[in-house]
Parts: structure tokens; C-alpha cells; sequence
């Protein structure tokens, strides 16, 4: 179940016809897709010279050109190529689509091509953004303008909803894929998924009348509300720390703001399939990363001394040197892009302190919990930005909701003291309502016994890892239970039974879709155990083998997950802006629709001590985090001697 071989595949189909110079022309939905899917240089060897927007006008006549268009089944792509047909600027046209073109709209089509130019027409199922091998988004990130959620949390926009039904198909038609169906049963917008989904697949049974399997495929569709927590912690490790501090859009990533950045440094490409040392290393942790770099800079060093003119001291040097020196060049060109980015993730976490933050966020997501006086500390910091005491306070409130809520109030009233507006002060109740305790299916912060956590404290702690990465995505322990069969059918029922004992079927193909965006922590969840059943069926074991594929609306930083909740809030109910019900007497009113703002600053603040942790752990955690800022220093201060051109 690889969905970048399956749109490579697709990719390969479209450019390969005819054999001759072309055009490939895209819409807004498909270039994105393609750019992830295939290179320049790959289409090139199909002889397409020139790659453009359908909906761009000013393109030149060449009537002499084939032109392949990749669109999608939309309304705007659509009417642009009818405008395309009526005045052809090529000689020949070869149509695909990214999903199921209606009957209407083939007739459309038809009735324009006065000129005949078109010689084909078919549909290429790759109507989604395959990021990883395992990893799909359907690159829909909710906004204002296009919305996820209806009038509340727990309701579809209605065009998302079948934007969503469409992507899913066209998923499961390109690795030709019939599954049955679950849901997670609190929330009415997956069950809602699966019903659209389970019609879609009965309406164009034809379409999905693929070779059957002892245990079919499954579809599980789960919500993001269910798990606000993981979005919204700070990730340590390479891949999702790009996308956290930097942005990660269709495998670029922008770096113009960094400063001192060389011109050609400033929009990089940043996919594995295209990059060895990020294929190597893009589920490194920050503390390997810097040993890996490295090792990476001294392997470019030992490069560079041998293509040096001392060298060159005979004519098969020379012809050595002219062979090997694009390939150098082009390591160079690597090793300074890592470089760069390592940089500017090492600057940027010293400059946010997010090393002291993300300690706190670990202590909040898991079982050991978090001192109120720390994160009241942090809260003070003036050197800590805004929106990290924002998320703080989100996580905290998430956490003791029940439990703690004058903490919570006294947390809300020290914000808007230290810097944060109460526009966004009012998010934290936003949470609260909107993927709170009692919206939440599942108990995201269960506690330990206390052998657990005295199991847990005495974990080496060897690195980065043990110190930042103690949260485990909840999407981990739902697969966990699903491929062990307990998964239990009273919390995520099966649209349509297949018969009985059918939650205690193993399936070996299971594709799981997040409602609401995925993260790239929980990809890493998703390949480490992938990668564990991989090994397994290497090594000859008769254990259960599987293979998981995660999907999403889209790719979420905590950036933009917070900035979906914010945008969908407000076409919620007014009361969302309040405090809960439970800790309304509590808490300050932070609703600014009523034209004014009602603080109530002081009250009991609480010096509760919520986790315990020794001195000999604090200490080793320092040592860990002036390890990692010296090292990441020493990587770039070498680099800088190398003097890359």
C-alpha cells in the first residue's frame, strides 16, 4: 500500500502518450500532486518541455505540441479547459482527470471540441497529495474561506464532506482497495464519512469490483477531536520540526526569512524520495540529528580534499574529476541546505526556549503531569513567545479541566498580564468546548499505577528522545488494539458488520483516516510499526504482520490546527467562547462578542505539585539539552570552515 508509487504509477501512464514533445498542463488541485510525485528531470526524459496552469491565458500557440491536462473534476478546472478547447493552443489534447468525471460534464466536453483536438479521455484515480509512502493528505487545510466543520464541532461543511468522500475513493481505487468501514462512535462527522463513503462505494460498485481477500481491507475513520494533544505539542524530531518552525507545503519549505541565507537557499525542496540524507534521517530526533550532520559535513569534507587541483596529477584524474564532479556538486548543494536548516532549527529553539517549554508539553501529555509553578514560570518569561503560552495554558486546561480549574482561571488571568490578547486567551475555552473532556471518546491522560511510574523514571535516559518524546499519539494505542483484536465494536462499530466476530479479524491491509488533519508524529507512529511487522515477516516470524497507511484532511503544525479551530469557532454557537459549564463560576469571561471584556484578576491560584521528578533527572536533563545546543554549534562552526561554494 504505497501511494507514491501508485500516483508515480499514474504519473508514468499520462506522460508516456504520446511519444513526442509536450505540454503538461495543471489546475491548482493537481500541481501540487504532481510535484510531489514526480521531478522535473522525470518528465523531461517523457519529453515534456514545458509544465503551466491551465487557467493561465497568456501561454504562446503551438499547434505543433502535444498537450497532456491532468485536472481535477472541479467546476473552475473544468470550465477553463472548455475555454482551452474552444480556442486550442495545441495540436492534440489528451485528457485525464483525478477522480470520476461525470456523464454531464463528459458531454460538456464534447460539445466544445469543434476542432476535434482531443484524442483521449480517461480517469487517473490521484485525486490526494501523497507526502510519504505511507502518508496521504487531501491538502484541504480549513480555513475561513474553505471550512471544514458546519455550524458546530461535531457537523460537516457540505461541500468538505464530499470533497472528503471523493479524495477517500480515489485512495482506495489506486491501490484497488474495497474495505469495510469503522468509525469512531462519538463523533457524528465520521460516522457521517462512512455512510458517504459506504454509498459511494455501492453506487459505482463496477468501479471497485477488485479481488477479494480472506480478511478484507479496513477503513478506520477517526476525528481529531478525539486527540487535541498531539497537534499541539512541540515535535522533536526532523521532519516534523521543519514543518512546526518553518512550514513544510508540498514537500518546500521556505527560508527567505532566515537570516544571512544565500539566494539560492531560499526555497528549498524537502521530500525523501528526492534527498538521500533526509530519507536517511527525516524521523531522526533532534539530538541524533546533529551527530548525523555531522558525519555528513566530514563525509562532504573528505569529498571536497579529493577533488581539490593537487589531486589531479594525470589525465585519468582529469577524466575522474569530469565524471564525478556534477554528483560532488550537487552533494555540496545537500549538505549546505541541511546545514542551513539545522541552523535555523537550532536558532530558532534556543531563541523560543522551546528546550524548556517542550519538557513542560511531555509533563502535560503524559501520565506524570506538570508543576503549576512551572508553567507559571514559563508564562512570566518575557523571552518565551506569545503563542507558546498560549499553548501551554491549552494543554494545561485540557489536562486538569476536571480537576483544577481555579489553576485554569489563575493560568487565563496571568496570560493576559504577560503579553497575550484576550482574543486569543479565549481559544483556551474554545478547546475546552470544542475537544474538551466530555467531547472526548477516549481518557487521553489515564493515570499510572505507581509501579508504572516508578517503571517509567527509571528509564535510562540516553538522549533527546527519552526527555521530549515521552508522548505516544493516541492513534497508537487505537491501532495497537486493532491489530490485536481489541479493539472493541461498542467504541468504533462497524458501518456494516461482515459477520460475526468480525473486530476480532486481523486485517492486513488497514488505511486509517483522521477527520480534521494528521500530524507528521503520528506518521512516525504509523512507520515505526510498519517497519516492526516489516522486520518481523523478514526474520521468519509466524507473529501478525500488517500494513498501515494514515491519511488526512491535511498536515497539521500546531500553528494550523489552532488556526482551524479559531476560523470554524466562529460559525460555533456564541457559548463556545464561554467556559465550560462545569467551571464557569471559576473562570474569567473572555467573550468579546458583547462588545466588552470581564477579568477577574487575582483568586486563589493554587501551589499544587502535580509530577514528581528527582534532582538527579533534572540535572541529566540539563546535561542532555547543553549537549544537544553544543554539538548542532559545533556541526555549523565546522561547517563554516569547509567554506562551502
Amino acid at each position: 500500500m504505497d501511494v507514491l508509487k501508485a500516483v508515480e504509477t499514474y504519473m508514468t501512464k499520462m506522460v508516456s502518450t504520446p511519444s513526442a514533445m509536450k505540454v503538461l498542463l495543471l489546475d491548482t488541485h493537481t500541481t501540487p500532486i504532481v510535484s510531489l510525485a514526480s521531478t522535473q528531470s522525470t518528465l523531461l526524459t517523457h519529453q515534456v518541455y514545458l509544465t503551466d496552469r491551465i487557467d493561465n491565458r497568456k501561454r504562446d500557440r503551438m499547434p505543433h505540441m502535444k498537450c497532456v491536462c491532468f485536472l481535477q473534476c472541479s467546476e473552475e478546472s473544468l470550465a477553463a479547459l472548455e475555454s482551452e478547447l474552444r480556442e486550442p493552443k495545441y495540436g492534440e489534447y489528451f485528457l485525464y482527470f483525478s477522480n470520476v468525471l461525470s456523464k454531464t460534464a463528459i458531454e460538456r466536453l464534447a460539445q466544445v471540441d469543434e476542432y476535434e483536438v482531443v484524442k483521449e479521455v480517461q480517469e487517473y484515480f490521484a485525486d490526494y497529495a501523497p507526502v510519504l509512502p505511507y502518508l496521504f493528505s487531501l491538502n484541504h487545510t480549513p480555513s475561513l474561506a474553505c471550512p471544514l466543520y458546519g455550524s458546530t464541532p461535531n457537523s460537516w461543511d457540505p461541500k468538505a464532506l464530499e470533497c472528503t468522500v471523493q479524495g477517500i475513493g480515489a485512495v482506495l481505487l489506486s491501490l484497488k482497495k474495497k474495505p469495510v468501514i469503522r468509525y469512531e462512535k462519538s463523533s457524528g462527522m465520521a460516522r457521517k464519512l462512512a455512510v458517504g463513503i459506504q454509498h459511494r462505494l455501492q453506487s459505482e460498485a463496477s468501479l471497485y469490483d477488485f479481488r477479494l481477500t480472506q480478511v478484507p481491507p479496513l477503513l478506520l475513520i477517526l476525528d481529531r477531536r478525539n486527540d487535541p494533544v498531539t497537534p499541539l505539542l512541540s515535535p522533536w524530531t526532523y521532519q516534523a520540526m521543519v514543518h512546526e518552525l518553518l512550514g513544510i507545503h508540498n514537500g518546500r519549505v521556505d527560508l527567505s526569512l532566515v537570516p544571512d541565507i544565500r539566494s539560492e537557499l531560499s526555497e528549498i525542496t524537502l521530500t525523501p524520495s528526492t534527498d538521500p540524507f533526509f530519507q536517511a534521517h527525516y524521523l531522526s530526533t533532534f539530538g541524533d540529528l546533529g551527530t548525523s550532520l555531522k558525519g555528513y559535513v566530514q563525509s562532504y569534507q573528505s569529498r571536497s580534499l579529493a577533488q581539490s587541483p593537487n589531486s589531479i596529477n594525470s589525465i585519468s584524474d582529469m577524466k575522474r574529476f569530469i565524471e564525478e564532479y556534477p554528483e560532488f556538486k550537487k552533494l555540496g548543494g545537500n549538505v549546505s541546505k541541511h546545514v542551513a536548516l539545522v541552523g535555523e532549527l537550532s536558532r530558532l529553539v534556543g531563541r523560543d526556549k522551546l528546550l524548556e517549554v517542550g519538557e513542560i508539553e511531555q509533563g502535560l501529555a503524559t501520565s506524570a503531569g506538570a508543576d503549576l509553578k512551572e508553567v507559571q514560570a514559563v508564562i512570566r518569561d518575557n523571552a518565551v513567545p506569545v503563542w507558546n503560552k498560549l499553548r501551554l495554558v491549552i494543554l494545561y486546561a485540557l489536562r486538569y479541566q476536571k480537576t483544577h480549574t481555579t489553576n485554569i482561571a489563575s493560568l487565563i488571568n496571568l496570560m493576559l498580564l504577560n503579553g497575550v490578547s484576550r482574543d486569543d486567551a479565549k481559544l483556551v475555552y474554545v478547546f475546552m468546548n470544542v475537544a474538551g473532556a466530555d467531547q472526548r471518546q477516549d481518557d487521553l491522560f489515564s493515570t499510572e499505577s505507581l509501579l508504572a511510574k516508578g517503571r517509567s523514571a527509571l528509564k535510562g535516559l540516553k538522549g533527546v528522545e527519552n526527555v521530549y518524546m515521552q508522548h505516544s499519539p493516541h492513534l497508537s494505542q487505537t491501532i495497537e488494539n486493532l491489530l490485536k483484536g481489541r479493539l472493541k465494536e461498542t467504541s468504533h462499530p462497524f458501518l456494516e458488520s461482515p459477520g460475526p466476530n468480525a473486530s476480532l479479524q486481523r486485517p492486513q491491509d488497514v488505511i486509517v483516516f483522521m477527520i480534521g488533519g494528521t500530524t507528521f508524529t503520528e506518521a512516525r507512529a504509523i512507520s515505526l510499526m510498519n517497519n516492526e511487522s516489516t522486520g518481523s515477516a523478514a526474520a521468519g516470524s509466524t507473529a501478525y504482520a500488517a500494513r498501515i497507511l494514515l491519511g488526512g484532511t491535511c498536515i497539521h503544525n500546531s500553528s494550523s490546527y489552532v488556526e482551524m479551530i479559531r476560523s470554524a469557532a466562529t460559525s460555533f454557537p456564541a457559548s463556545v467562547y464561554e467556559p465550560p459549564p462545569e467551571s464557569a463560576s471559576n473562570m474569567p469571561s473572555l467573550n468579546l462578542n458583547l462588545g466588552g471584556v470581564n477579568v477577574s484578576l487575582g483568586g486563589p491560584v493554587g501551589t499544587g505539585v502535580y509530577r514528581t521528578s528527582s534532582d538527579a533527572i533534572g540535572v541529566q536533563t540539563e546535561g542532555i539539552r547543553d549537549g544537544v545546543m553544543n554539538l548542532l554549534g559545533k556541526v555549523k562552526q565546522g561547517v563554516d570552515k569547509i567554506g562551502i561554494q
